[in-house]
């Protein structure tokens, strides 16, 4: 590697872990903010792999014609994810985050039929209840960002027999809050609110920012940090959501 790279390849490190540490909310808007016109190559150099594995489990559940499927991408970003939508068929496709500048990059992509400024957790999605027939968050379960509490709202506003898919990091240092997701998401199954499709496991997330981050047995400047992607269908019945607010 030329040292050029290396040297790049060491300032992403350096902010994406930055970015991880950053636990209060109006910070971690603001970074987004200054991240946006540096976050599609700085994932790149993180051989990040999540919105690609995220929509390919979607795809394997994904019952009907996806052209036609309405599909909420929350915490957008700057469409990572709605690219990955659009290269399987998906076209129907709506954005929520709550950065005003990743939501600019993302309206340059053009994917998006429609694109609003929500930071999930603070405020209810801006949709009615049984609104899209899928709807997919990468990236953004974590300390700092959305907070588990905010799940059933991304059940409200999904169909009765809808889809729902969601990743987070199960690197040391978001354990804790993957283990009160979990317990989020098996409160909802409990109720009958959806039902667990998959909880699939992937070893190679992204590059991790430390050796104290890596997946075990390998080293800081070759390992990954690992995640997990969940998918959930959305029980048929009419039945309220747990926790779920009144739709705006």
């Amino acid at each position: 590697m030329a040292e050029e790279e290396a040297g790049s390849l060491s300032q992403v490190l350096a902010r994406v872990g930055a970015s991880h540490q950053i636990t209060d909310l109006a910070r971690k808007l603001r970074f987004y903010n200054d991240w946006a016109p540096f976050y599609d190559q700085d994932v790149a150099a993180l051989e990040y792999r999540a919105p690609s594995l995220a929509v390919d489990c979607l795809c394997q559940a994904f019952p009907g014609s996806r052209q036609d499927a309405l599909i909420l991408d929350v915490a957008c970003g700057t469409g990572l994810v709605a690219a990955e939508l659009q290269a399987r068929g998906f076209t129907q496709l709506h954005g929520i985050d709550g950065s005003p500048e990743m939501l600019r990059q993302a309206r340059a992509r053009g994917l998006y039929h429609h694109l609003s400024l929500c930071t999930l957790g603070q405020e209810p999605l801006p949709s009615p209840e049984g609104t899209f027939d899928a709807v997919i968050v990468v990236g953004a379960l974590s300390d700092g960002q959305v907070p588990c509490s905010a799940v059933p709202e991304l059940l409200r506003v999904t169909k009765p027999g809808g889809l729902v898919c969601l990743t987070t990091r199960t690197n040391p240092s978001n354990l804790r809050y993957k283990e009160a997701l979990e317990t989020t998401l098996d409160t909802l199954e409990q109720a009958g609110a959806w039902g667990r499709l998959e909880a699939q496991p992937v070893d190679c997330w992204e590059l991790a920012t430390s050796e104290s981050e890596a997946v075990a047995g390998t080293s800081a400047k070759d390992g990954f940090i690992s995640g997990i992607i969940y998918l959930y269908r959305k029980q048929e019945a009419a039945q309220a959501c747990p926790g779920a607010r009144p739709s705006p």
